[in-house]
């Protein structure tokens, strides 16, 4: 069971200063700063665009006061800012949580892979999204959608086909009778487990998110 998230006033001050960063406005869920903020006060990325979305509406008589407070003055809002991050046990988890147990799956998304430094799941998931709009004759070097994804997300062209072949002897459809002795399988697999069974367009949706976070 993941433990509930202990919301507190202070964090309002965190997300309003990336609302107020230009363009002004609620921000991409997986855009760099929001996941920046979300691994902070381990929190996930879609539950701060939910409270961004308070904001927008001025959801609750706490936040338009604080709105009416620093939304013209980002110095003022800067310097609260730096003194909650100065706070002692600021950015702990066992402050932010209650329960009985902590689930950071998504936390562990975006941390490199011990296989792999350059590589996190979160881009093993842009590859399979790849992976599902590509045939394996494609699946190679000079094909475009290889390239750009190479390009976003900064690893080379020759890691991506890799990771592709990879996910080839993930495919149950394919039933490839040869061995890859890659180390990278595993965590392929566990990709593969949590996305390749399911609906192909609701990956694709979620990789048109991620890739905010690599713009």
């Amino acid at each position: 069971m993941a433990r509930r998230i202990k919301w507190q006033d202070d964090y309002w001050l965190l997300l309003m200063q990336i609302y107020l960063r230009r363009p002004v406005g609620v921000k991409p869920v997986y855009c760099r700063e929001m996941v920046a903020l979300a691994l902070e006060l381990h929190i996930h990325p879609q539950l701060l665009a939910a409270k961004m979305q308070d904001i927008a509406s001025l959801e609750t008589p706490r936040i338009e006061r604080i709105w009416k407070t620093y939304s013209d003055n980002p110095q003022k809002l800067a310097r609260a800012a730096r003194l909650l991050r100065e706070m002692k046990g600021f950015g702990q988890a066992e402050t932010f949580y209650d329960g009985v147990e902590l689930n950071q799956t998504w936390e562990k998304d975006w941390e490199p892979l011990p296989e792999n430094s350059s590589l996190t799941p979160v881009v093993l998931t842009l590859v399979l999204d790849l992976y599902f709009r590509l045939t394996p004759a494609t699946m190679v070097r000079n094909t475009p959608e290889v390239q750009e994804l190479a390009r976003r997300v900064k690893i080379g062209t020759g890691d991506v086909v890799d990771l592709l072949e990879v996910f080839q002897h993930c495919d149950p459809y394919l039933n490839r009778r040869d061995v890859t002795f890659s180390p990278l399988l595993l965590p392929c697999q566990a990709i593969w487990q949590r996305y390749g069974n399911g609906d192909p367009e609701q990956l694709a949706d979620l990789a048109e998110q991620l890739k905010v976070y690599y713009a």
